[in-house]
């Protein structure tokens, strides 16, 4: 699939899939699917065909994980598109062999992937949407008048191109440092022996102590029945709304209400017998 296609169903996605899939259980539009392609050849036409309808079916779900994400100053179809590529991916190596729901791999999936594009490529301190702009209009024109000028552009340069104060051009380029963290690999300038910036940065990680109650919550987890941990899944790593989530399996809201304080009833209770 090439990136302008991608690009064209992030944005837009098709009125047939939304449909689809807010009326029927998204497993059952992609189960059966997923099944059938891991007997068929790679090279074999009717498994194209499937792979398109699993990923057709992504679409309004990678949209809507997406619009969780949606006010950390990045376009929401850039977003949709990351989220299904990630799909696309999940698509490709599910492997149907392991009895692992593809609900619960696909979600995860494109979260993990949303949260890699905001630590590689987005703003690593929230920074007003004002100034962004600021910033990206001032590395647009520094390209420009290196060339126009034949050498780096100085403050007062991109000032008179951008009919800016000074002040204005300072404040842009200083919030580029909010877009990109310093690597904990980086030499430390002036240091006498070869010293990384991560050998002067410690602290306890206090996630360590969480492990034994995570593989806990987990087990117990794998012991509720599909539905409701697909419903976790989509709640808690997904972060859709209830409503999102009775349009994805079919049922009303109330009920996914119900089997939300039922699931997490349960897992109090065993949590609290192993504890």
């Amino acid at each position: 699939m090439t990136q302008e296609k991608v690009k064209s169903r992030a944005q837009h996605g098709t009125r047939t899939s939304e449909s689809h899939v807010a009326s029927a259980d998204f497993e059952e539009v992609t189960s059966a699917a997923l099944a059938r392609m891991q007997h068929l050849d790679v090279d074999d036409p009717e498994r194209s065909r499937l792979r398109e309808s699993v990923i057709e079916a992504c679409v309004p779900l990678a949209r809507r994980i997406a619009l969780r994400f949606g006010n950390r100053g990045e376009e929401l179809d850039d977003l949709s598109q990351v989220a299904l590529v990630a799909a696309i991916k999940a698509v490709d190596r599910f492997d149907t062999d392991r009895g692992e729901s593809f609900l619960h791999y696909v979600v995860p999936t494109m979260v993990g992937e949303l949260k890699r594009h905001f630590r590689d490529r987005g703003w690593m301190i929230r920074v007003r949407r004002q100034l962004q702009e600021l910033h990206m209009e001032i590395s647009r024109a520094i390209p420009t008048l290196s060339q126009e000028l034949r050498r780096a552009p100085t403050v007062a340069d991109l000032a008179e191109h951008l009919k800016l104060t000074t002040d204005q051009v300072s404040a842009g380029l200083e919030c580029a440092r909010a877009y990109r963290a310093y690597s904990l690999n980086a030499p430390v300038r002036g240091a006498d022996v070869d010293v990384e910036l991560g050998d002067l940065v410690g602290g306890v990680d206090n996630e360590l102590e969480l492990v034994p109650e995570r593989q806990a919550l987990w087990q117990a987890v794998s012991g509720l029945p599909a539905r409701e941990q697909k419903i976790l899944v989509l709640r808690f790593f997904g972060n859709l709304t209830q409503a999102e989530i009775a349009k994805i399996v079919g049922v009303s809201q109330m009920h996914v209400s119900r089997l939300l304080t039922q699931s997490l009833g349960r897992l109090r209770t065993v949590l609290l017998e192993e504890a």
